[in-house]
Parts: C-alpha cells; sequence; structure tokens
C-alpha cells in the first residue's frame, strides 16, 4: 500500500469520527437535560455499566465522572450477575453503554435493578433496541457508520459514546460548581494536585539549615557558611537579628574576580545584596518556582509570620524541583 493511501485511510477515519461527534451535540435535548437533573439528586453513586469495548468506554466514563466530583464507579455485567449486583443500590443510578442494544449481559441485569427501585440512563446507538426500550431515560449515541472499513469494528461508535459521556460528566462538574481545588483535591499525586495544593512550608530547609551570618562577619566567614549549609547562598542579618541581605557563591566569584583575595577579608554587609527576595510559608510551590524563574535565582527565604525579624525557613529550586510540580 503506497503512503497516499495510508493518508486517505486515516483522513477519512477521522472525518468519520468527527461527523459522529458532530451529531452528538444536535442530540443534547431535554432528555439530556432530565439525566443531568436526575444524577445531580441521586443520594447514591453513578454506576456505569457495559461490555467488550462498550465496557471500556464505560470505565473511562466512570472515571471521568469520579475525578471531577460525581461518586462513580464501573460494575461489569457479567461480574453483576454472578454477585456484584450487591454493589448496586436502590440509591443509585446505573448508566448502560451499548452500541447495539442488546448486549444480553446488561438486558439479564434489569429486572433486579428495576426491582431494587434503580434508574437507568441509557447511551444506546438504537433507538428501537431492548436497552432504549427498558431504560428510564434514553440519550441516543447512535451514528451512521463506523470508521472501520468493514464497517464492523467499533471506532465512530465508541468516540461519540465517549464524548456524550464527557458532555454528561463536565454539565455535572459545573452544576455542582466543581473547581480546580477541588479537582486538586482528588489527584494528590498528581502534577496538577501538587500544583494546586502543595505550599513551600513542606518543603523548606528549618532550624540550622538556615544560612545565616552576622554582617559584620568576614566574606571568608560567608564562603565557609555557603559551603557548609550547601545551599549556594548565605543571609546576612544585623546584630538585632534582622534579615538584610543575601551573599551567593556567585557574589563571592565575581568579588575575587574584580578585588582578588582582598575580598575575603572584607565585611559580609560590603558585598551583599540587600532585600533579598522571601515568601511566605502558604505559597504554592508552583508560585515560588515562578518568582524564582523571573528574578533568575535559586532560593528563596520563608517567613511563616511576616512580624519574625529574620525567616525561619528557606527554600531551593532543587527542593520544588524534586517535588514534582513541574
Amino acid at each position: 500500500m503506497d503512503s497516499s493511501k495510508i493518508k486517505t485511510i486515516a483522513k477519512e477515519v477521522i472525518r468519520i469520527e468527527a461527523e459522529a461527534v458532530s451529531q452528538i451535540e444536535g442530540r443534547i435535548d431535554d432528555l439530556f437535560e432530565s439525566a443531568i437533573q436526575k444524577i445531580i439528586q441521586c443520594n447514591g453513586r453513578l454506576i456505569v455499566s457495559g461490555m467488550g469495548k462498550s465496557g471500556l468506554i464505560s470505565q473511562k466514563i466512570a472515571s471521568t465522572m469520579a475525578s471531577t466530583g460525581t461518586p462513580s464507579h464501573f460494575v461489569h455485567p457479567a461480574e453483576a450477575t454472578h454477585g456484584d449486583l450487591g454493589m448496586i443500590t436502590g440509591d443509585d443510578i446505573l448508566l448502560i453503554v451499548s452500541n447495539s442494544g442488546e448486549t444480553m449481559e446488561l438486558i439479564q441485569i434489569l429486572p433486579s435493578l428495576k426491582k431494587k427501585g434503580v434508574m437507568i440512563i441509557g447511551l444506546i446507538g438504537r433507538q428501537n433496541s431492548t436497552l432504549a426500550q427498558e431504560a428510564d431515560i434514553y440519550l441516543d449515541t447512535s451514528v451512521d457508520k463506523e470508521a472501520c472499513t468493514l464497517d464492523l469494528a467499533p471506532t465512530a461508535s465508541t468516540t461519540a459514546t465517549l464524548a456524550m459521556g464527557d458532555a454528561l460528566a463536565v454539565s455535572l462538574l459545573e452544576l455542582r460548581g466543581f473547581n480546580k481545588e477541588d479537582f486538586a483535591e482528588l489527584h494528590p499525586g498528581g502534577i496538577l494536585g501538587k500544583r494546586l495544593l502543595l505550599t513551600i512550608d513542606h518543603l523548606t530547609h528549618k532550624g540550622d539549615d538556615i544560612p545565616f551570618i552576622f554582617s559584620n562577619s568576614s566574606v571568608k566567614d560567608a564562603l565557609f557558611n555557603i559551603s557548609e549549609k550547601g545551599l549556594g547562598l548565605t543571609g546576612v542579618i544585623d546584630d538585632e537579628g534582622t534579615l538584610i541581605g543575601i551573599i551567593t557563591d556567585g557574589d563571592i566569584r565575581r568579588g575575587l574576580e574584580k578585588i582578588g583575595d582582598d575580598i575575603l577579608h572584607k565585611t559580609a554587609e560590603f558585598l551583599m545584596s540587600k532585600d533579598p527576595k522571601w515568601v511566605s510559608s502558604d505559597t504554592l510551590a508552583i508560585s515560588a518556582l515562578e518568582l524564582m524563574e523571573k528574578y533568575s535565582i535559586t532560593s528563596l527565604f520563608v517567613f511563616s509570620d511576616q512580624s519574625l525579624k529574620r525567616p525561619d525557613g528557606i527554600v531551593h529550586i532543587h527542593d520544588i524541583l524534586r517535588s514534582g510540580v513541574q
């Protein structure tokens, strides 16, 4: 097969699937709104179920729902007939997914669920099918044709169903007032969660690990202090213990290049840069990183209380990067 034919086939697949999703947009109607209202009012969970490829789409829908504020999980319909029906209560809503609408494993569990009083919402590809007729609310996910050149493998139909599932999930998200902070609470191990939750106080060096020297100390003492603490800098404090400046190892190198060894005998106050950058301990780690990048610095002093004379913490850029916020 030549490359031009490969590209033609691939583009046709994309076109067919795009049309399928476009058709779904036109089916956002009163039934869709009714489904949303029922799920919002549900006192239990949204259970999603399907077989085969529809089962995989069901798992994705359940996962998206759960991560955006709608308590949800997937129940395999075949396993449900062997005891997992006990996972579903009368307070739950069952979202069934089937392109044919004749999935036997789903049909078999409906009587037991209806006996419990479980509401059934169906994402079904055939309007006159058994499952479409049995569903309390039927959402049409039919497509004109599959993107598969044999018109057999679920392709456009699964894409359309997934789009409808996403439309449900995002609509619910908005109605619940679910925000970025809520999302982060459910994703504490992910990058987004860390960006929205992780604060500097979890990453700071404290106590004796904070490098300080007095303003009348020598630059040589500053060099020893920088080497001992290993953060590439030291804070400079006055006789009252107030932070008044900062000296970096780069400052000392530049001093040696400009003045020579005599720089080592100068006072820290002579070489220091005034008004060192700092953040409060409740600053988000990602915000602190952005501040470091803005000023091309590698460390920030940290104050848990701005009334303090000197910081009670310091954070290095490596501490933030190791945390995984970026």
